[in-house]
């Protein structure tokens, strides 16, 4: 039998929002730290509308031809072929810009042509077509904060273009094991919360940067599978929260596993 796939919990009422903004034609930006469900709440919220869900994760590699489109040649003929941004305007598609503060300024200035109030694009490589979007589309944005690898300041007039803005963190501890309990029902409470615990203790310190990395929910969850599988909690814990701080030296990786054992005598 097929495991049932776990069910998605809005702890921070964030699909009421995103409901209205829809309505309203009103794009969205979240804004929040890596690991925090950003990327599952707009895939669940796109089901939930049943819309198709475009995507383009930003990064210093993302070129203007990734959003718009570029020439190719097929059977001796030139043709245009559409990127993500085109292609969910015409269809009226949900469009997720994952990690938008990641892009390059020349992207940044593309797509804010296309963001604006007449929400229209002119492809200068396809002869000056003026795409005008569909009354359907729909835009999500996502950004990190400004201590994250490649992250920037967002221009204000791109901003602006993004009036409704949802703030996610890492959940309340109680909320959090609802969530890991969805993947791992069967996990004992006690050994989750010390995990979840620990994370949060891990995500405290790289707030105010005495650690590099913040534990995301994927951590907890994948913590919770491995004490599923018999695996001892202290083992466990130090295999998803622990060792990733190696690669920043043995000092923060002795750090984090004084945390570790601190939490898991006896």
């Amino acid at each position: 039998m097929e495991d049932s796939i776990p069910e998605y919990l809005d702890w921070s009422n964030a699909f009421e929002i995103l409901e209205k903004a829809h309505e309203q034609g009103i794009f969205v930006l979240v804004i929040g730290p890596k690991g925090t469900g950003k990327t599952t709440l707009v895939r669940e919220f796109a089901k939930k509308q049943s819309m198709k869900l475009e995507s383009i994760n930003f990064s210093l590699r993302t070129r203007e031809s990734h959003l718009v489109g570029s020439k190719s040649l097929s059977e001796g003929n030139i043709q245009f072929d559409e990127g993500i941004l085109i292609k969910s305007m015409k269809e009226g598609n949900m469009l997720y810009l994952d990690e938008i503060n990641a892009a390059e300024a020349d992207v940044l200035l593309r797509l804010d042509e296309a963001l604006d109030d007449r929400r229209q694009v002119v492809l200068k490589e396809s002869g000056g077509e003026i795409v005008t979007a569909n009354k359907s589309w729909f835009v999500i944005a996502t950004i990190n904060p400004l201590n994250h690898v490649g992250t920037k300041e967002l221009p204000p007039q791109l901003l602006s273009r993004f009036p409704i803005r949802l703030r996610m963190d890492y959940p309340p501890e109680e909320k959090e094991l609802e969530i890991v309990k969805e993947h791992v029902p069967e996990a004992s409470n006690e050994t989750l919360q010390r995990g979840i615990k620990l994370a949060n203790t891990l995500r405290q310190a790289a707030s105010v940067e005495e650690l590099y990395y913040s534990p995301s929910l994927r951590e907890t969850i994948a913590y919770a599978k491995l004490i599923d599988k018999d695996m001892s909690p202290k083992k466990a814990a130090e295999i998803v929260f622990g060792n990733v701080y190696a690669q920043w030296g043995n000092i923060e990786l002795q750090k984090v596993n004084d945390i570790i054992a601190s939490m898991y005598e006896g």
